[in-house]
């Protein structure tokens, strides 16, 4: 002890240390931030045992989180342990028991005579809960049916209604880009996307193209809609006829990924200049189109059918 007045520090044991942070990932490409409070020997892509919040769960290890920034408001529970020979079992049998619980639900839904889609099955690794997820168009009134569900296995059951985003989600899959769906791998949350997203960028508005798995617009196209947005704000208007150290012409498209416009001269000579080459501008679009380029071929027009998918595609998910 020092003498009255001094302040003394807590000073840590050699031996402390703060638990490191991971990112576990459940069925359904759920992830969840996790401490390992034990100090467990852990490897990535490894399962453990996770704290539920009732109970526990089973988990894949995917990635040590380096900054915490972010990660500490949702509260992370700990890994109770790496998971053992018996735990493995465990999940095995479960993941069995899903299949069961999917198919043993259905005769139950007929007999309420709900208009609803089981999309996927998680029971609990300690077997306290059982989760179903479905779809339907409209709210569903399932009181009699989770009664029957609890009647019959004794449990905990829970029926959570998701959209056919989530439902993309939990089924996995690959996009039209040839990659794993963003949904499964890095994007936490659905933003809105809406078509004006495919026109700022000059997309084609035909919505086999532009929805993916799910059946609503690709969630890609808001990656890159504020590059070509800014992009855009630096040049003149397609039509416009402007001057340029390349020569006078009018604008035809933007060559948005070169920050160059594609000009069209009086002979019909295609030529391209960067905003640094532009003079002035002699002329503003007056509402007609300017004459196409050489080897430009204007995409149709969308048909009658087409037009109402894009409705569709613009019209938000209703879980109501």
């Amino acid at each position: 002890m020092g003498p009255p007045g001094d302040l003394h520090f807590f000073q840590a044991p050699a031996r402390f240390t703060v638990a490191e942070l991971f990112l576990v990932e459940f069925k359904g490409s759920r992830k969840e931030y996790f401490y390992n409070s034990y100090h467990h020997a852990l490897k990535l892509s490894e399962p453990v045992i996770v704290q539920a919040e009732q109970g526990e769960e089973m988990g894949t290890l995917i990635k040590r989180i380096e900054s915490r920034t972010g990660a500490e408001s949702a509260r992370p529970r700990s890994i109770l342990r790496p998971a053992g020979k018996d735990d493995r079992q465990r999940h095995a049998e479960l993941k069995q028991k899903e299949l069961e619980c999917k198919r043993d639900i259905l005769p139950l839904i007929r007999k309420h005579g709900l208009v609803m889609k089981v999309v996927d099955v998680e029971c609990q690794f300690d077997g306290n809960k059982i989760t179903y997820f479905f779809t339907a168009d409209h709210r569903v009134d399932f009181r009699a049916l989770v009664r029957d569900l609890a009647s019959r296995y004794r449990t905990r059951i829970e029926l959570r209604q998701i959209g056919v985003r989530d439902e993309a989600r939990r089924n996995d899959g690959y996009g039209i880009c040839g990659r794993r769906q963003c949904c499964n791998t890095f994007l936490k949350d659905f933003a809105p996307i809406s078509t004006a997203h495919a026109r700022e960028q000059e997309l084609s508005l035909n919505p086999s193209k532009i929805s993916g798995n799910c059946g609503r617009l690709l969630c890609c196209l808001r990656y890159e809609v504020d590059s070509y947005a800014e992009v855009k704000r630096r040049f003149p208007a397609v039509g416009s006829t402007v001057e340029t150290k390349n020569g006078t012409g009018v604008i035809q498209r933007i060559d948005y990924f070169r920050e160059e416009m594609v000009l069209q001269d009086a002979e019909g000579t295609e030529f391209r200049a960067g905003i640094t080459d532009l003079a002035t501008v002699l002329k503003t679009p007056d509402g007609r189109a300017a004459k196409p380029p050489v080897d430009y071929v204007e995409e149709a027009a969308p048909s009658a059918d087409e037009r109402e998918a894009l409705k569709r595609l613009d019209e938000p998910e209703n879980l109501n």
